[in-house]
């Protein structure tokens, strides 16, 4: 896993091979943030939540880039602790990663975000709810951005907060406000 941008630029953390997660893609994760910064201005004390962490890879660029607080919801235990692991490396106490499940942690959550990023197995049955579950649950700020990662077979198009979706090789990212 590399970081491609900021602070951080570059750094490599070795991913154990053991693990069942699937990085966002170096090609798909470059071409993921140059969208976004047409969104957002990361060094204006944004705040990120980052759903189906993984092995962190979104979490550390956007820490990366200057946004100011990330929290990291990963339910695996030893993904959970790969990502606290690379916080520790990179000595940074912007970032609190939570072990627990995404849809409890959205349901329960009262905080709000101007960036909500979710990296869903793309097979997860309740994927399609995800957009909808964020905005009843009022977890984004009025003028913020949620992506979603997914495969081929999902289309948002005819959402009511629906704003773009952009696709780079077998991933596509639909963007909601």
């Amino acid at each position: 896993m590399r970081v491609i941008s900021g602070i951080y630029k570059r750094r490599r953390f070795d991913v154990p091979h053991t693990f069942k997660a699937r990085p966002t893609t170096d090609f798909a994760k470059e071409s993921l943030f140059n969208v976004l910064n047409g969104y957002l201005d990361f060094e204006d004390g944004v705040t990120a939540l980052d759903l189906f962490a993984g092995t962190g890879s979104i979490s550390i660029e956007l820490l990366s880039r200057g946004c100011d607080r990330v929290i990291s919801i990963e339910k695996d235990r030893d993904h959970h602790a790969f990502i606290c692991k690379v916080m520790r490396e990179v000595n940074t106490d912007k970032c609190i990663p939570i072990r627990t499940d995404v849809f409890g942690y959205i349901r329960k959550s009262r905080e709000q975000f101007d960036f909500i990023f979710a990296d869903p197995p793309y097979d997860l049955t309740e994927l399609a709810t995800l957009p909808d579950l964020i905005f009843d649950n009022h977890l984004l700020k009025e003028e913020g951005l949620f992506v979603l990662e997914h495969g081929k077979k999902h289309h948002f198009d005819e959402h009511p907060r629906f704003v773009e979706q952009r696709t780079y090789g077998s991933v596509h990212f639909s963007f909601f406000q």
